[in-house]
Formats: structure tokens, C-alpha cells, sequence
């Protein structure tokens, strides 16, 4: 049946067993086919399937609150929600987002890119249903990696001792989380699970409930089987935390899962149910290679082979760089938070195994970590997404920067990424990162500059360092422009133009195209972006009277305005332009069009710096346009 028909012809709650097994099967070779060709995370949403289907029909999306852990293998909630047919428009500017979206639809509860904190928010929606004396249930779904998260232990231990109704499903599709018990155990696991079982136990339940009698028998009987079940289990962390736990069951089975959830729906009280899945269940390849189908750019359906070849990028080219340190330093460790092949550390952890540590989703522990390894002697080098280094910014001020520890941070995934919208963009590293005392943010602009100034961080400078660097490859500029703080690249006489990172290579655009308007542009390219090269910044800007600033971060806190505070310190009149991103989130699309959405493309700059000369004379005193 055609899956858009069946939508518009049957509630998923009267479907039978057997039409939503043919739903999940018409679900998976969808993923399998959108994806192909918008590329997006393949494996997990494939492992998710039989839940998602059995989940819609037992609760109302729409009214009950579904809550994502990280969210990216919400495809299939999608497209039972009405977004079917935007399906070809996913993680496109303009089009439906990789994630749960509250503004895309009511029936997502919730943002969701980062890892972690699901337990958290739907205990807060459940107390807030309470408070409000309001009536819809609360599931959040966390899977087993998210798990290695302390906020998620933070929001476990507070759900299970709430007393609210709500359910915690965690999808288990790698990690162990209980222990391996033997036969009896897993016999009665298999038997608190029959659905005899659990409908004796639900009328049992509601009998003993009728009386002061019945509910003292019921408590009686109830410590008696957890005292059998003490001496024959070993005890659960989620019961002791305060949950009625169910599982493990098997995630691919629509039908058990069905029940279950029907079943837990009815329980007063923190739920956790176990549900056991696969990573690309149902499509070989990523089956057999699950972390390689996480996250994949567009692949021939047939094989699974991408299409397009693949690039050096600035995540290779440092895992290379640092691997050739390491060969001549024994002290230098990778740290990663989950991230080896997203950082380019497979290779270093293949080499160095013993001296490569993968902390999990846990970037505060990662930060904390690495202090304790430089306060020891070592050199630890913790590669990191930009957007997820957010999440150590306490560590970095409290365990680095106070004893002033030599810890180098690479930071992958600078400025604008793409596909993955707004919960990705490292669009505020700039700004945090130069609030921290003792801090040096370097920011390469090619493949070159990266591995010099890897080095510079890790053989030459003191103290904290982070060396910021975009997802993907260099543009056309490619020379080394050495180790200064500071450099002017091309000199001129009428405008300043400031750059860093990549965006050098629009303005060397915008100078091209300037000069065919007999406009004369300097451009001053910034290596070092905490600290800023006064005497070289003020002497240009003296000399041309008018500055343009391009960089792709929030306003707030952008080198920009740190370089607007010092040339009014030294009094150096002008007329200037900061072009950034401003303070906002940023939607999902392709760099290129991002930029575009931003006034960050070449040609926008370029105008912006024309109105700058015919409109501004010298000013006296720094006026912003």
C-alpha cells in the first residue's frame, strides 16, 4: 500500500499487527530512498522504525509530548506527521530541518540537536502538566550513547524519585547497560514481559486497589517479589532510581512494543522501558558498518557507495598533522567525545591507540579530563565540534584557565556547517571563547596555515589554545602567512577589509572586484583572534578612514566590535561596516546559501564596502553602518 494512501486512509491506532509491519517496511525503504538523495543520519533512523510506527499508535503526538534525545533519527515521526511529502526537501535551505522542530509542526514537543538532556526536559513538562492540571502523557526517548552524558543521570535521578507519570523509552543499539545475568535471568525477563503477565499485573493492580486491605496485601506481595527478584537479578540502576522498569525487549518488533507502551501508558508513575535495536536495520550496508551510515552525504541506493569523491578537508588534514606530531612526541593524546571519524582521529587512534581516549557524549568530562592530563605533563589535544565545545565552558574557565593549563582544543566545525541548522552552527566560539583570561584562538584559513599553527599550539604557546577550523575544504587562498598575530596581505588606500579563517577568500574577491571600480582596498588578515595587533589595526584604518570586518559569528562578542572598542581607544577616526551573522539562529542549507541568507557571500560584501566609499568621508570618531 502506498504510504502517503495509507496515511490518508487509516488511523495508525486501528491498524492491525500486520499493516503496521508493512508500514515499517514502507517507512524503511523510504529513509533508504530520501536520504540517498538529501543525504542525512541514515542508520540510526533506520533502527528506529518499528518504535516510531508503534509509538503513534498508542499516543497523539500532537497533543502528548514526545521528547528526542540529540533528534536526528526523528525521520520517520516526520513523515507520520504530515511531512511525507517535504520529505525530499529535508536538511534544504527553505526546507523541513534534520530534526524535531517545535516550529515545523505541533508534533514536535521539543528542539533537538545536542545529546543528553531529553530525561530533563520531559521531567519539566511533566511537572508542568501536573501543575496545570492539564492531561496528555510525556515520553522522552534516549538512546545509549546519550548515556554517557552526566545530564542525563542528572534528569534520571530526578524523574525517578518525581513520582510524575512519564516514560522513558532508551534505545539500546550498542552499548551494554544491563549485565549479563545468565539463563534465568533472561528467562525471567522473558516472562515479566508476556503480555499475560502484564495484563494479570495490571488487574491485580486495580483489585488490591478497591480496599486498605487489598492495597496492604498488594505492598506485602510487592516486597516479596522484589526480594525474589533481588536474590536472582542483579539490582536495577532505573528501579533504584524510582522507575518501573520494562525490557529489554526487541526494538524490531511493532507488535511486543505496541503492547508495551499501552501497557506502560496505564502505570502512575517513571517508566523506563529497554528496547533493543539495530543501527540500519534492514539495509546491509549500513548494518554492516553502522557509524560509517550515521551521518552520509548522497549514495547509490544499490551499493551504498557515496556518490562524488571525497575530499581532503580540514578534519583529515589536522588528524594527519597530529599524528605526525605524535610520532615525535610521546606526550601529545587525542581526546574525542564521541567524534572519531566526524575529527579525523581515525587514523591517530588506530596508531596511538593508548594514547587516544573517546570520553563519550560527555564534553564537560572530555575538558575536565584534559586538565588533570596537563596538570601531569602531558599534551592532551581534545578535538571538538564548535557547538559542542559550548557544553565545557565551565570546565574550561574553572579546571584550565585559572591554573592556566596547557590544553589545546581543536575546534572543528567553525562558523557556518550547513544541513544541520541552527543546534550545529559554531557561530558563538568566538564570542565565549575570548571571555576566557589566558585564552589564544588561533584560525587558519587553508590547510597549511592548520598544521603550522597546530604546531605553534602545541610546541610553542602556554596555557589554553584553541585552533578553530571549518567543516569542509580550503577555498583558492593557500599560502602560509606565518606565525604573526596580525598580517596585511595586500596594502591599499581607501578602505580596510578584516578577515579571518575562510572568509578571507570572499575578501579577496570583494579587493578583486573593488578594483575594478578604482577602489584601492587593504586587506589585514588576523591569525590570532585573542590577541589583536593594535599598532597594525589602527595604522590602517588611520590611513584609509573607512574598515569593513567580515566573519561569520553572532555580533555579540565578534572581533568586529573588539576592534571598533580599540580604534575609538586610540582615537582613530573612521566610517565602518561589521558584517556578520548578527544575533540570531541561523536555518539549515548549504554554506553557499547560508552565506547568502547571512549578506556574507562575495558580491554582498563587495557592495557593502562600495557604499562604505562613495557614502563615508573621514569621520571624526568611529561611526558603525
Amino acid at each position: 500500500m502506498d504510504l502517503e494512501r495509507k496515511q490518508r486512509e487509516l488511523d495508525l491506532k486501528q491498524i492491525t499487527d500486520a499493516q503496521a509491519e508493512e508500514l515499517c517496511q514502507e517507512l524503511r525503504e523510504e529513509i533508504i530512498s530520501v536520504v540517498s538523495r538529501t543525504g542525512g543520519h541514515l542508520a540510526s533512523n533506520l533502527g528506529v522504525v518499528e518504535f516510531t510506527v508503534a509509538l503513534h499508535r498508542v499516543f497523539d503526538t500532537g497533543r502528548d509530548r514526545l521528547v528526542f534525545d540529540v533528534g536526528h533519527q526523528c525521520y520517520a515521526h516526520k513523515m507520520l506527521t504530515g511531512r511525507r511529502g517535504l520529505m525530499e526537501t529535508l536538511r534544504s535551505f527553505g526546507g523541513i530541518s534534520g530534526y524535531p522542530k517545535p516550529g515545523e509542526s505541533v508534533h514536535d514537543a521539543f528542539i533537538a540537536g545536542h545529546a543528553s538532556n531529553s530525561v530533563s526536559v520531559a521531567t519539566g513538562m511533566a511537572r508542568a502538566r501536573t501543575l496545570l492540571k492539564q492531561d496528555y502523557h510525556v515520553i522522552a526517548l534516549i538512546g545509549d550513547g546519550a548515556l554517557t552524558g552526566g545530564l542525563a543521570y542528572e534528569g534520571l535521578s530526578d524523574a525517578g524519585q518525581s513520582s510524575e507519570p512519564l516514560i522513558v523509552v532508551l534505545n539500546d543499539n550498542g552499548m551494554s547497560i544491563t549485565k549479563n545475568v545468565g539463563g534465568v535471568a533472561q528467562h525471567l525477563a522473558h516472562q515479566r514481559l508476556k503480555p499475560q503477565y502484564l495484563t494479570l499485573k495490571k488487574y491485580y493492580r486495580k483489585i488490591t486497589s478497591w480496599t486498605s486491605l487489598g492495597r496492604l496485601l498488594y505492598r506485602g506481595t510487592h516486597r516479596l517479589k522484589e526480594m525474589i527478584k533481588d536474590s536472582m537479578l542483579p539490582c536495577s540502576m532505573f528501579e533504584d532510581m524510582g522507575f518501573s522498569y520494562l525490557g529489554p525487549v526487541d526494538g524490531h518488533d511493532v507488535k511486543g512494543l505496541t503492547k508495551l507502551l499501552r501497557h506502560a501508558k496505564t502505570i502512575q508513575g517513571p517508566v523506563l522501558l529497554h528496547i533493543k535495536t539495530q543501527k540500519g536495520k534492514g539495509y546491509y550496508p549500513a548494518e554492516l558498518e553502522p557509524d560509517e551510515y550515521h551521518g552520509v552525504s548522497q549514495y547509490d541506493v544499490t551499493t551504498g557507495q557515496p556518490l562524488g569523491q571525497s575530499k581532503q578537508s580540514f578534519s583529515s588534514n589536522f588528524g594527519q598533522t597530529l599524528c605526525s606530531m605524535a610520532e615525535q612526541d610521546e606526550r601529545i593524546c587525542a581526546i574525542t567525545a564521541a567524534m572519531q571519524p566526524g575529527t579525523g582521529l581515525d587514523g591517530f587512534a588506530m596508531r596511538f591507540y593508548r594514547r587516544f581516549f573517546d570520553v563519550g557524549i560527555a564534553e564537560g568530562h572530555a575538558v575536565a579530563m584534559a586538565a588533570g592530563m596537563a596538570k601531569q605533563g602531558l599534551i592532551p589535544v581534545f578535538a571538538v565540534y564548535s557547538s559542542f565545545l559550548q557544553r565545557g565552558y565551565d570546565m574550561l574557565i574553572h579546571d584550565v584557565a585559572i591554573q592556566h593549563l596547557h590544553v589545546v582544543l581543536a575546534v572543528d566545525r567553525a562558523g557556518l556547517v550547513g544541513e544541520d541548522g541552527e543546534t550545529h552552527h559554531g557561530i558563538f566560539d568566538v564570542g565565549y571563547l575570548s571571555t576566557v583570561p589566558g585564552m589564544t584562538v588561533l584560525a587558519p584559513s587553508n590547510f597549511k596555515e592548520q598544521s603550522r599553527m597546530l604546531r605553534q599550539a602545541v610546541e610553542e604557546l602556554d596555557g589554553p589554545v584553541a585552533v578553530r577550523y571549518p567543516r569542509g575544504g580550503e577555498g583558492d587562498y593557500r599560502e602560509d602567512s606565518g606565525p604573526a598575530a596580525a598580517v596585511c596581505l595586500l596594502p591599499g588606500s581607501d578602505l580596510t577589509l578584516v578577515g579571518y579563517g575562510v572568509m578571507l577568500n570572499q575578501l579577496l574577491e570583494v579587493r578583486r572586484l573593488l578594483a575594478e571600480d578604482d577602489i584601492s582596498s587593504e586587506v589585514i588578515k588576523l591569525n590570532d583572534l585573542t590577541h589583536l595587533d593594535d599598532a597594525l589595526l589602527c595604522s590602517s584604518v588611520r590611513k584609509t578612514g573607512r574598515l569593513l570586518v567580515a566573519e561569520d559569528c553572532v555580533s555579540q562578542g565578534c572581533v568586529g566590535q573588539r576592534i571598533a572598542a580599540l580604534l575609538e581607544e586610540h582615537g582613530v577616526p573612521c566610517r565602518m561596516t561589521l558584517c556578520n551573522l548578527g544575533m540570531r539562529f541561523i536555518p539549515q542549507g548549504t554554506v553557499a546559501q547560508l552565506q547568502e541568507y547571512c549578506g556574507l557571500s562575495a558580491q554582498q560584501l563587495y557592495q557593502r564596502a562600495k557604499e562604505i566609499f562613495v557614502n563615508g568621508k573621514k569621520a571624526a570618531g568611529c561611526a558603525a553602518v
